[in-house]
């Protein structure tokens, strides 16, 4: 048997070994999350379909809490990219992963103060990203983001 040949059976077989770990895993996984669980948001924090995740949109909420980071637009977007983080890393991704957000904003002149914070979280790879305004956000919160990003290796 050639080298060639002997390396394309090695490639076919790792590769079906490796179909066979992916079809493993559902096609389509929701994730509640503890915050969620626990204070029993109607809700999946993050879904993954394939090797991507769809977060809902996260608010500035204090971990653990239904209460919004006090001081206004520019702790209330650290928070909420904070939490943002955390789901990621909760589901296998990160923020140099993500591939769009869209940002909802309670007040559209507030958003050159939302983009200086923004930016500082996505200084090495920004995403795509949509932004407007909104008549209202949940709990009162100024700015909600949601992202969708790649997972796996």
């Amino acid at each position: 048997m050639s080298g060639g040949v002997w390396v394309v059976m090695v490639a076919a077989a790792a590769a079906a070994g490796a179909s066979a770990a992916v079809q493993k895993r559902p096609l389509l996984e929701r994730f509640a999350g503890p915050a969620a669980a626990e204070l029993k948001l109607p809700f999946s924090e993050a879904v993954r379909v394939g090797d991507v995740l769809y977060l809902s949109g996260q608010i500035g909420l204090q971990p653990g809490t239904r209460a919004l980071v006090a001081g206004g637009i520019v702790p209330e977007t650290r928070q909420t990219l904070e939490n943002v983080k955390r789901v990621l890393e909760a589901h296998g991704s990160s923020l140099d992963r993500v591939a769009k957000c869209t940002v909802f904003l309670a007040d559209m002149t507030e958003w050159p103060r939302m983009n200086e914070v923004y930016v500082t979280f996505f200084a090495n790879a920004l995403p795509a990203r949509s932004a407007l305004g909104a008549n209202g956000l949940a709990l009162g919160a100024r700015v909600e983001i949601e992202c969708i990003a790649v997972v796996g290796s």
